[in-house]
Order: C-alpha cells, then sequence, then structure tokens
C-alpha cells in the first residue's frame, strides 16, 4: 500500500508540474539506439547469507557478475539498463547531472522500467569521482544500488591501489513492512513528537527568523530529545558481507590505498574508523577537497567519501569499520598485506558510535575554486515532522528557478531527527552552517542534524524538475520531498 502511495504522489506531483511549464518534454530515454559501445547494466534478483540466512535481495550487475558501474569521464554515460525482476521500478544516477527525462525518479518525466523492459542512456558526463546508483522506489531497501565510479585522467595516473565499499543496512522484513510499523508507532523518547513543528517557526516571506548561529550540535554528541535511529536492522552490511565474514581486499606492504566509500543505507549514518591507521579524506561525494588528516569520518545516507591510507611497510591486517550512529552494531571490511593474520571482529562494539554532526562539513573546502560568485536569488525551506505521526515535509519557498539562477537555499531543521538532504541534477557548494558563512565542499547530499541550519548554492543550468528531498527512504517516502522546478 505505502509503496502505491509514494509512486502515486511522485507521478501526480509530475503530472500538476506538466500542466504549468512549459519546458516539459516527451521522456527520451529508451527512444535513442544503443551503440556499440554502450555498457550493459542488468537489474537482477540475486540471494545473499545475511546472519546465517539465506536472503532474496536486487542488485545491479554488468555482464561478468560484478556490481555497479565503472566509467571514464573522457567518454559519455553510454549505458544501456535491462531489468531482469518481475517488479517495476527505475535507477536513479546518484551523484550525476544527467538530463531530467534520464534521471531516475519515477514518472518524473520517465516511466518505471517494467520487467523486461531495456532502455538505452547517453549523456554527457560532467565529471569523475565517486558515485552510486539505486532505485528510487522502496526496492532501494532490498539492496537495489551499486557503485558508480567515474574515473578522470588524473586517476588513472595515480600510484594506488583502489578499493570500493558500499554500506547498507538490511532487514528480512519488507520495506512495505518496515513503513507500516513507523506509521503505526510513536516515540515515548521524543520531547516534541505530536507538536506542531510548524507552529515553531516565525517565517515572514518565506525567510526563517531564528537565530541559529549558536546552535550546533558538536560531533558525537547527542542533543536531549532527539530520535536517532527509527529502524532496527537485522543486519549492517559492507560490499553484502557482516563483520562475521568481511571482505579482505589484500594491499601491498607501504602501498597506497584509495577507499571509494559509499553510504547506501536506507536509514542508518555512519563513522568510517580507519582504526590502526591514520587516512586522509580527499574528495566528498565525488568532488576534491583539501586533504583534512583523521582516522574518523561521518557519512550520513546518499554521502561518499574518498579515504587515502598508506599501509605500513611492515605490513598487516588493518580493520576499516563502518560505526553505526549512536548504537554499537557496525560494519566494516578489512585491509591485509599477503601472509597477514585476519582476526575477527565483532559486529557490536563497546560504546555507541558517534552521533553526526557538523563539525567535519563547517571544515571541508573545496581543491579547486567553486566558482560562480554572482549575488544569488535566496529561498528558505525548513525541515518538519514527527515521530509521533510519521509525517515529514518540507515547508516554505517554492523553488522555482530560472535558467541562468544563481540559487540558494538556507535549509533549516525544525525536526527532532537529522535528514541528509539530496538535490538531483546538480551539484552544490556548502556556503553556510549554522548562521556562519564559509567556503564549504561542493556535494550533493548534506546532513542537517536536529535544530540546525545549511545554507547550498547551485548554478541553474540543468532544466527540469528536479527532486530535492531526504535520503533517509522512509522520511522522502512519508513526504520530505520537493522539487526545484525551472520556469520557461
Amino acid at each position: 500500500m505505502y509503496r502505491r502511495e509514494f509512486l502515486t504522489r511522485t507521478l501526480a506531483g509530475a503530472a500538476a508540474y506538466a500542466l504549468v511549464n512549459p519546458i516539459v518534454t516527451q521522456a527520451s530515454a529508451g527512444n535513442t539506439a544503443v551503440t556499440g559501445s554502450a555498457q550493459k547494466l542488468k537489474i537482477v534478483k540475486r540471494t545473499i547469507e545475511v546472519n546465517g540466512k539465506p536472503a532474496s535481495v536486487f542488485g545491479l550487475t554488468r555482464p561478468d557478475g560484478s556490481p555497479g558501474l565503472i566509467l571514464d569521464a573522457e567518454a559519455p554515460f553510454d549505458v544501456e539498463l535491462s531489468s531482469q525482476i518481475d517488479a517495476p521500478t527505475l535507477i536513479h544516477w546518484h551523484g550525476l547531472t544527467p538530463p531530467w527525462d534520464q534521471d531516475g525518479v519515477p514518472d518524473n518525466p520517465a516511466a518505471l522500467i517494467t520487467p523486461g523492459e531495456s532502455r538505452h542512456y547517453n549523456f554527457p558526463l560532467a565529471y569523475g569521482g565517486t558515485h552510486w546508483m539505486h532505485a528510487h522506489t522502496l526496492l532501494e531497501q532490498n539492496l537495489l544500488a551499486a557503485p558508480l565510479i567515474v574515473h578522470t585522467a588524473d586517476d588513472k595516473k595515480r600510484d594506488e591501489q583502489e578499493v570500493v565499499v558500499l554500506l547498507h543496512d538490511f532487514s528480512f522484513k519488507s520495506p512495505e513492512e518496515l513503513l507500516a510499523a513507523l506509521k503505526g508507532k510513536g516515540s515515548g523518547d521524543m520531547d516534541m513528537s505530536g507538536h506542531d513543528m510548524g507552529a515553531m517557526m516565525n517565517m515572514s516571506g518565506g525567510s526563517m527568523k531564528m537565530d541559529m548561529g549558536n546552535m550546533s550540535m558538536g560531533h558525537g554528541t547527542a542533543m536531549a530529545g532527539m530520535d536517532i535511529n527509527d529502524i532496527e536492522y537485522d543486519a549492517y552490511l559492507a560490499n553484502d558481507r557482516t563483520l562475521d565474514d568481511p571482505e579482505v581486499f589484500r594491499v601491498e606492504k607501504g602501498g597506497r590505498v584509495r577507499i571509494r566509500l559509499i553510504n547506501g543505507a536506507t536509514s542508518t549514518g555512519f563513522t568510517i574508523d580507519t582504526g590502526g591507521i591514520d587516512a586522509t579524506l580527499v574528495a566528498v561525494d565525488g568532488h576534491d577537497i583539501e586533504p583534512v588528516r583523521g582516522r574518523r569520518f561521518p557519512a550520513t545516507m546518499g554521502q561518499r567519501l574518498d579515504i587515502v591510507v598508506e599501509i605500513p611497510k611492515e605490513g598487516g591486517s588493518f580493520p576499516v569499520l563502518a560505526l553505526r550512529e549512536g548504537a554499537r552494531q557496525r560494519t566494516g571490511f578489512v585491509l591485509a598485506t599477503p601472509g597477514a593474520k585476519v582476526s575477527r571482529v565483532a559486529t557490536v562494539g563497546d560504546e555507541d558510535g558517534p552521533v553526526l554532526g557538523l563539525d567535519l562539513e563547517q571544515g571541508l573546502r573545496p581543491l579547486k575554486p567553486a566558482g560562480d560568485r554572482r549575488s544569488p536569488r535566496s529561498y528558505g525551506v525548513a525541515l518538519t515532522g514527527d515521530m509521533a505521526t510519521y509525517n515529514w515535509s518540507i515547508q516554505g519557498d517554492a523553488l522555482d528557478v530560472a535558467v541562468g539562477n544563481r540559487v540558494e537555499v538556507a535549509i533549516s531543521n525544525m525536526s527532532m531527527m537529522s535528514h541528509p538532504m539530496h538535490l538531483h541534477g546538480h551539484k552544490f557548494q556548502v556556503v553556510g552552517v549554522n548562521g556562519r558563512a564559509i567556503n564549504g565542499a561542493i556535494r550533493d547530499t548534506v546532513l542537517l542534524p536536529m535544530m540546525s541550519k545549511v545554507t547550498i548554492a547551485f548554478d541553474a543550468d540543468n532544466p527540469g524538475h528536479w527532486p530535492f528531498h531526504c535520503h533517509h527512504l522512509y522520511h522522502m517516502a512519508s513526504g520530505m520531498m520537493t522539487y526545484v522546478a525551472y520556469q520557461a
């Protein structure tokens, strides 16, 4: 029932937009001839083992059975996608900037891919980086996701080994069951459950009048009344595996390893912990940053981290863990030199994983100048909702833009949960955190902790009707999605 409601809502929004906006054109995805150079990608059903039991899940695989896509930035995105499952779905190319009709949101404007159907996608790649792809329906929960890596000429010159890891949260229950349970429960731990969050806002002309400048939640610190996790999963996976049987990547003594880490979980934030080896964060969401040294780096749902580590010359075995936010569960993988003993790592740690905040975000800087500094057209939106009714929404200004606009959106989270906010079809720069202007990282997904404010800026250079939504799957399915709508 809830899956149908979600798809119907998306369809209704796109249909209403088509009535008023002359930019809308007939979707071309699937109408172009497949070239001989097109990479083939299949939507498949597969079986994995989780906690010693078989689990039926989905996947996105190449003809040789390997997951996802590896592309060259100098070539176009030229992919033939075919469905071999018995349910309709559609795939979103998360992090890329395709034409609107090839984006992958059901009926916005492209139709769902039906069982047995093939569809061709062809568009230029604007940049390289660590990206991913996933269903934009509840099938995302069933592991219908995979890495999408775009190599640049600089990538190919680097003397480093590459490791790609996709994190996920797994349940033996169906996503419909999970959503129904969320809709049917309240949260006694929330100080503000059941309150009208809209009544807490003083909005005039769409501009937030709250002073958020001093409301910063420190990394690793939980604020009273917040709700961190709303689903208890059966397992947390790294490349389909738990720490009971982790993937072991063989690496060279003294070598450099680039970990391309993707948080593909539907409702779980993680902190990446490199343990006994120092690491350098060199890119977020596929875009280079000024290097940041450390051993722990937060990653909310939809975000990607490129982390470079140097393996000690004496070699050894080095677990890299993903610590579940605010809880003791963890997953991960192991980097091990030839002959090194790989010791077992427990799936539950001794302490809760850190609560994700904005401390790191405030310090990130783009490696190259972020570009356009024109005076922006400014908008304000607020993220609202509560666990009691499990209704979530985006209120405030309509995000109506025109080609050529420089757009700035101030996002205020007025709810007691964090929300990873993702914009389709564009990259943006983080230009403000809790009232303080910054020259922040280039991203496509940014975390809004509870009662925080983040401002993003982007160039309106890709016409369409683009979703802007929370990347917590069940928040999005319960209403936390709006659109950046281009006007003719």
